[in-house]
């Protein structure tokens, strides 16, 4: 089966008198509707490895194969397009937009690629409230909302654009274990129902929710386990 999305020899190296690598020559394929969680120590190059498959960040060698076409040598305008059709993020910290209430928080990636007219985004974004029980609260702004809440806008504005690919960065390190466990869930659902989700996570527990992980030690991979999943998260 050919992957949705594969790196080829990913490295990247920051420059400078004493040259530091961060991710150091990764293979990795990710198909459709599959959970992979990347593991390891704080330091490890985890979020560094998700930011090269996310093409957030350009790889000082190696590829990022997005339906088996190479992105290397792309302008930062056409990786800015690609991003916006084919993936949604979600970081630890919402960086939801403070003046806008969560409706137009949604909207912002649709504004941003232009497919539909405004009535259409709209209802759009209502629709991906309610799918993550937060209807209710979409006229409310991210002060009025609890840190489980702002993460589940957070994570309805990565599917504004209808991505294939969801890649999430530490999304419950500010959550507390209940919560966490309940965004874990939704991600699990997302690939349930046919996305590539990958979730950068320090948490081993939640680690082994995903059908695999890939667990990085000093920027390579040490090893890639397979788990069976099975029962709600947390469990």
């Amino acid at each position: 089966m050919t992957a949705v999305l594969e790196a080829r020899g990913l490295t990247r190296i920051l420059p400078g008198p004493q040259p530091t690598t961060l991710v150091a020559d990764v293979d990795a394929r990710f198909e459709a509707a599959s959970f992979t969680a990347i593991s390891g120590p704080s330091g490890s190059g985890k979020s560094s490895l998700l930011y090269l498959l996310g093409l957030l960040d350009p790889p000082t060698a190696g590829n990022v194969l997005l339906d088996a076409a190479s992105t290397s040598g792309l302008s930062s305008e056409a990786r800015g397009r690609l991003r916006l059709e084919h993936f949604g993020f979600v970081f630890q910290f919402h960086f939801l937009l403070p003046e806008l209430t969560a409706l137009d928080n949604v909207m912002l990636p649709m504004r941003q690629l232009a497919r539909l007219a405004p009535s259409s985004m709209r209802e759009r974004a209502r629709w991906l409230l309610a799918s993550l029980d937060m209807e209710a609260e979409a006229t409310k702004v991210p002060a009025a909302l609890s840190g489980g809440q702002r993460q589940r806008v957070a994570i309805a504005r990565a599917l504004a654009n209808d991505p294939r690919l969801v890649l999430a960065d530490e999304p419950t390190g500010a959550l507390d274990t209940k919560n966490g466990a309940a965004v874990f869930a939704i991600f699990r659902r997302l690939a349930d129902e046919g996305r590539t989700v990958i979730v950068v996570t320090h948490d081993d527990q939640l680690a082994r929710n995903a059908e695999r992980a890939i667990h990085i030690v000093d920027g390579r991979v040490a090893r890639q386990p397979t788990f069976q999943v099975s029962g709600p998260i947390g469990n």
